[in-house]
């Protein structure tokens, strides 16, 4: 895959710019889940019906963050262009329209969402016991979208100027804010699964108004108006639409997974959330390289510069799977106290333990996948990745469904569900390598026709 994996040495001259992006974004992207890894041991303590509620609304709400994505990764890239390029006030002018974008989206999916919410959740295969859960914190948190999505236009602004480290801070003072008030509202004021949700709110309101505060500052800066204007709103929507295609296709997969192993039991769709939620941390840890990707890959090509576009890509598929490598060794290290943290429910330990050895040997593969998938996205070639991701969920889709019907106990209908899940990571993995061996996406200028 791009002729990749020889012996290379650990410096390399992409390296500093590599990781002076990486890095920062590594422990940013981190602290999301295991915030919510935090969030998902405090409401662990209400038992095992709130927890699989948890997990249930938490594939509604990551749903609709996924199919909203193009607001951060579209306008990383663009910004990054732009900034390549020498015109760092039209690349701000762009995050500017983003960020009323997202107000606009996040008022209109409290809208939708919350008299959906028993619809959503039913849906999702939630027993009558989960499904209150899960339509409590699915409502109360359906309030923190304006916010979140903000929060994600922000980022992609200040990623696309090269600012990894602003980021940073605003998501580990966030997500520690949300971990503390959640133990607050959840263990001490006994506000049950609804404090979860509530803090979510409060935390991601502060996020917000940080990034509203920095971009603004920015904006006056470069002389930069804060109003919205029509056509920059057009053009963000629009550039984001192949993204949105692409986020959609993989949300099918993600929440097919949750749907068949909610039909496997309440056992089984607890054990998914933590198991789910384990391989996100892991993989949010590798597309640190994939975001560092989308703001150089950008640069480069908005510079004009293929071969340093080539090498840079080379050298973060390298890393890609170095990292892969050494979170595989570290599941397998913590496996035997994993569970531990959330539930003394012995059947959900056991369901955990057995779907982390395939999260474990996952690894590798995706580091590859994700790296790739910045690489092509800071390139601007969302209409690749659009089909691209239609194509590999049509082949997950009947491996999942049939999941179910060819097996006979909950652990191994849980085990076969992650192994088709591995297919679709193999699938995505080939179709983004092929796309990068050829030149087609290697597209240079300011803009991308």
């Amino acid at each position: 895959m791009l002729g990749l994996l020889p012996a290379a040495p650990f410096r390399h001259r992409h390296d500093r710019e590599i990781l002076a992006l990486a890095i920062p974004t590594f422990f940013a992207l981190v602290s999301e889940p295991l915030f919510l890894l935090t969030d998902a041991a405090v409401v662990g303590t209400l038992g095992t019906r709130a927890l699989a509620g948890l997990g249930v609304a938490g594939q509604v709400l990551l749903t609709f963050v996924a199919v909203c994505v193009f607001l951060a990764y579209g306008t990383t890239a663009a910004v990054a262009r732009r900034f390549g390029a020498g015109d760092t006030a039209g690349g701000v002018r762009d995050g500017v329209d983003g960020l009323w974008l997202a107000v606009l989206l996040g008022l209109a999916a409290i809208a939708a969402g919350w008299p959906l919410g028993p619809t959503l959740v039913d849906l999702l295969g939630a027993s009558p016991e989960v499904a209150p859960y899960a339509v409590t914190y699915l409502r109360v948190s359906l309030l923190s979208t304006p916010f979140l999505l903000i929060v994600m236009a922000g980022t992609g602004v200040l990623r696309g100027l090269q600012d990894a480290r602003t980021p940073l801070v605003v998501a580990v003072a966030t997500y520690a804010g949300n971990a503390a008030l959640c133990a607050v509202f959840v263990l001490v004021l006994d506000w049950g699964i609804a404090g979860s949700a509530w803090a979510t709110v409060i935390a991601q309101g502060a996020g917000a108004v940080w990034y509203v505060a920095t971009i603004g500052r920015t904006a006056r800066r470069e002389g930069v108006s804060l109003l919205p204007s029509a056509a920059g709103l057009r053009a963000s929507a629009s550039a984001g639409f192949a993204l949105f295609l692409r986020s959609v296709s993989m949300r099918v997969v993600a929440l097919a997974t949750t749907a068949v192993a909610a039909r496997l039991g309440d056992e089984a769709i607890a054990a998914h959330q933590v198991s789910y939620n384990i391989w996100a941390l892991l993989v949010f840890a590798m597309d640190a390289i994939a975001i560092a990707g989308q703001s150089i890959i950008g640069r480069y090509l908005g510079a004009g510069d293929i071969r340093g576009t080539r090498d840079a890509t080379r050298r973060m598929v390298e890393w890609g799977v170095l990292s892969g490598l050494l979170f595989t060794v570290l599941v397998f290290l913590v496996l035997p106290w994993a569970p531990i943290p959330f539930t003394d429910d012995p059947q959900v330990r056991a369901l955990i333990m057995a779907t982390l050895v395939v999260v474990a040997l996952l690894q590798p593969l995706s580091g590859v996948t994700m790296v790739l998938d910045g690489v092509l996205m800071g390139a601007g070639d969302q209409r690749y990745l659009a089909w691209a991701s239609l194509w590999t969920m049509l082949a997950f889709l009947p491996c999942a469904l049939l999941v179910p019907v060819f097996t006979g106990s909950t652990l191994w209908g849980l085990v076969g569900l992650w192994i088709a899940f591995a297919v679709w990571i193999l699938a995505r993995a080939l179709t983004l390598g092929l796309r990068a061996r050829g030149t087609a996406w290697l597209v240079t200028g300011a803009r991308r026709p």
